[in-house]
């Protein structure tokens, strides 16, 4: 909770900040709230990493959410990012 409220006092934020507590979220058993946050992140307009798909494909794994998982591999694919072997390591982790 407290890392949420500094996350959202802060007046700018970037793919990392994002991606730190999409991870936390993910990591540490609120893959619903990783969800959640990273739906928030593509409606504010920032464009996900790697980094950003690999946590988001975890907690997609951790809720076997596998419909959202195929949306984001579709995101991966049309990003040319399937080929980084993390990612396709994390993907393999979520089917």
């Amino acid at each position: 909770d407290d890392a949420r409220h500094v996350f959202e006092k802060m007046p700018t934020r970037n793919v990392i900040s994002w991606n730190a507590m999409v991870a936390a979220y993910s990591h540490n058993g609120h893959a619903k709230e990783a969800i959640e946050l990273f739906q928030q992140m593509e409606l504010k307009g920032m464009e996900p990493n790697m980094i950003t798909f690999v946590s988001i494909l975890d907690a997609c794994a951790g809720l076997a959410a596998l419909a959202v998982g195929k949306e984001i591999h579709a995101t991966i694919i049309n990003n040319e990012l399937e080929m980084d072997v993390v990612v396709r390591n994390a993907l393999v982790n979520m089917y």
